[in-house]
């Protein structure tokens, strides 16, 4: 089997971006892996006595249900429980979901605009993605959604809840949700709308701070990254901020080009597994556009997959000071392999692993400076004091360029974003370090 990592359109390979579940990093593979002889031989005897236990139940729901049961259903709802029991992203994909699937990778999609796990049964929300539905009704990362309009969760398939999540655009669901810190469950109304994520955002914080947010990694994201850097490079840069927080990850190239960005040398990340093709190693370049600019990257517990693999190689080569929450902690790779044109499955077959060789798996990247997100109250410090802008005549400070915000944008930041505040105090105090 031959497994190319692409960053071009959806072809016979490419790393992807998975629908059940928080946005993992896939590799879509042209064929099947064959194994060697020599892999053959070493193979154990086919369990033969659980394969009679299984044709034996087969048998015994045939011809004892309650109802008749089609024969290629109960095959495939098997096969879904076979791969359920691996671990959370590996999945039986239905041509519907391969194409739900592809619509994620290109940033255009329908529904309420939120990444979603389960957990003990019910559907938890990863991250909410932003200026989607999800996040302007109030849907937060964390959220353990128990109802779907009048249907219950628990013990619900993802991708049944994923199904009921769907919907025309202009159409309603209450989510009815439990959240940590509130007494009751919530019950959040959404309206569906297509999806369309802009994935990199950016502006001018103080100081000539640039400030970039990455809400997720799509095939196209490393060139709007640098699009973004350059038009900000007009401003004299003294810093930079990477929010990565919230962000579930996506495609591994882009995550591989946004590292390339800030780094002009050394490992990015390297994956490991059992199959030939799983072992790659990613590399910075010389082209990168500020490889010396101070740099902080936030991230939070809804950084998952590729945010994690930006944040840990930038960690591990000390480029970066990261700051914010420990991340979600999603480390793996999935190969979706074709089973026939329809259907294929999607199998995690790989670790990934920072240029120091961690592995993220269940771990996360843990914070250089921890910062808890924080609801800040302003103290009255008391009567303004009299400036000179505020004498009769005063001269004009001529800087025809200037870019910093406000007094009043600063306090209003610290009110609004508590972890960018900080970001950006501790940026101004780097730049001043090395002037």
């Amino acid at each position: 089997m031959k497994s190319v990592f692409m960053s071009g359109g959806l072809k016979n390979s490419l790393i992807s971006i998975a629908m059940s579940g928080c946005l993992s990093l896939s590799v879509i593979a042209a064929e099947a892996p064959v194994p060697d002889t020599e892999e053959v031989k070493t193979e154990k005897v086919l369990p033969l006595d659980e394969l009679r236990l299984f044709t034996e139940v087969f048998q015994r729901i045939k011809s004892s249900y309650v109802e008749p049961v089609d024969d290629a259903q109960l095959l495939e709802d098997a096969l879904r429980g076979m791969i359920a029991g691996l671990d959370p992203h590996s999945a039986y994909l239905e041509p519907s979901e391969f194409e739900d699937l592809q619509a994620h990778t290109s940033g255009e999609f329908g529904g309420l605009g939120i990444e979603v796990g389960i957990e003990d049964g019910f559907v938890r929300v990863i991250t909410p993605i932003d200026d989607t539905p999800a996040q302007r009704a109030g849907v937060k990362a964390g959220d353990l959604i128990t109802k779907l309009d009048d249907h219950a969760v628990q013990g619900m398939d993802l991708s049944k809840a994923v199904e009921l999540m769907r919907g025309k655009p202009g159409s309603k669901i209450i989510l009815t949700v439990v959240r940590q810190g509130e007494d009751k469950p919530l019950e959040i109304e959404v309206i569906r709308d297509v999806i369309q994520v802009a994935s990199v955002k950016s502006r001018m914080l103080d100081d000539n701070i640039a400030y970039l947010r990455v809400s997720q990694f799509q095939v196209d994201s490393g060139k709007e990254v640098n699009k973004h850097l350059k038009r900000l490079m007009k401003n004299d840069l003294k810093g930079v901020v990477l929010d990565l927080r919230n962000n579930p990850g996506g495609v591994l190239q882009a995550a591989v080009d946004i590292g390339n960005t800030f780094l002009n040398d050394g490992l990015i990340v390297y994956t490991k597994g059992r199959l030939p093709d799983s072992e790659q190693r990613f590399g910075a370049t010389q082209d990168t556009l500020v490889p010396d600019l101070p740099m902080v990257v936030l991230i939070n517990g809804g950084s998952a997959s590729a945010s994690e693999i930006v944040a840990g190689a930038l960690q591990d080569q000390k480029r970066a000071i990261i700051m914010g929450l420990p991340s979600f902690g999603k480390g793996s790779v999935q190969t979706v392999l074709p089973l026939t044109k329809e259907r294929a499955l999607k199998l995690t077959t790989a670790r990934y692993y920072t240029p120091a060789g961690r592995s993220i798996q269940a771990q996360g990247i843990k914070p250089d400076i921890e910062v808890k997100d924080a609801d800040i109250t302003l103290r009255d410090n008391g009567p303004e004091y009299l400036k000179e802008r505020d004498l009769s005549g005063h001269l004009e400070n001529g800087d025809e360029g200037k870019t910093d915000m406000s007094d009043a944008d600063v306090a209003g930041l610290a009110a609004q974003d508590y972890q960018l505040y900080e970001a950006l105090n501790l940026l101004k105090a780097l730049v001043i370090v090395q002037k």
